[in-house]
């Protein structure tokens, strides 16, 4: 399947799962020639076209399509600060992620609760993030100054961003996060039993999770 065709097929999908709504969220992919398709501005993932998709080159100025969504200076400080390591972004305004990022953080560097393996295996250590004005530069620069240590972050009471190297991979990390923050609700006055840092230590050597 053309990547483009995947795009919109796994957009589509978090739009009718509930992931997003309305025009929130964006998505975009580096295609095979280097440019950088991105979900336009005002679309709905559940209405998107390949044809309809924005086109920019490397360093994020337009080419063709439509006009592209104003998030576009957080998905090129992936793309730019971790390499081949990120081939594809989702960026969602989803419920339970969104909602967990609005309540006071013990930490900042790895936010999301050690609750499954799967979080861990696909996210690796996810950073939350201040509040920034949607589409506001700042969060661009906020991401870049990671340096690419973090394959996903959380914006709070906002979304979350996640990064991965096919769009696929991207869209199934960016569900995980959404789980384990519901997860995280559901328990939270419950005191759950979360992964001893042993058992987070074996998952991390076991399958090689960027643990920075």
């Amino acid at each position: 399947m053309d990547q483009r065709e995947q795009l919109c097929e796994l957009g589509h999908s978090l739009y009718q799962r509930g992931l997003t709504h309305g025009s929130t969220g964006n998505l975009s992919v580096r295609l095979n020639d280097g440019t950088i398709a991105v979900t336009p501005t005002g679309v709905s993932l559940g209405r998107l076209t390949p044809e309809n998709l924005s086109i920019l080159d490397a360093n994020g100025d337009y080419l063709s399509g439509r006009k592209p969504t104003k998030e576009v200076p957080l998905h090129l400080a992936f793309y730019q600060t971790r390499g081949d390591r990120a081939g594809a972004i989702v960026h969602l305004h989803s419920c339970y992620a969104t909602a967990l990022s609005l309540i006071d953080a013990k930490e900042t560097d790895d936010w999301l609760p050690h609750l499954t393996p799967y979080g861990i295996m696909q996210l690796g250590k996810v950073r939350l993030l201040p509040y920034y004005m949607p589409g506001s530069s700042a969060i661009g620069t906020a991401i870049s100054g990671l340096a690419g240590r973090h394959a996903a972050v959380m914006l709070a009471n906002h979304g979350p961003v996640v990064s991965a190297k096919t769009i696929e991979a991207a869209t199934y990390a960016a569900e995980e996060l959404e789980a384990t923050a519901k997860l995280a609700l559901l328990t939270r006055s419950l005191e759950p039993n979360a992964l001893t840092p042993a058992q987070v230590h074996d998952l991390v050597r076991q399958f090689h999770v960027e643990w920075t």
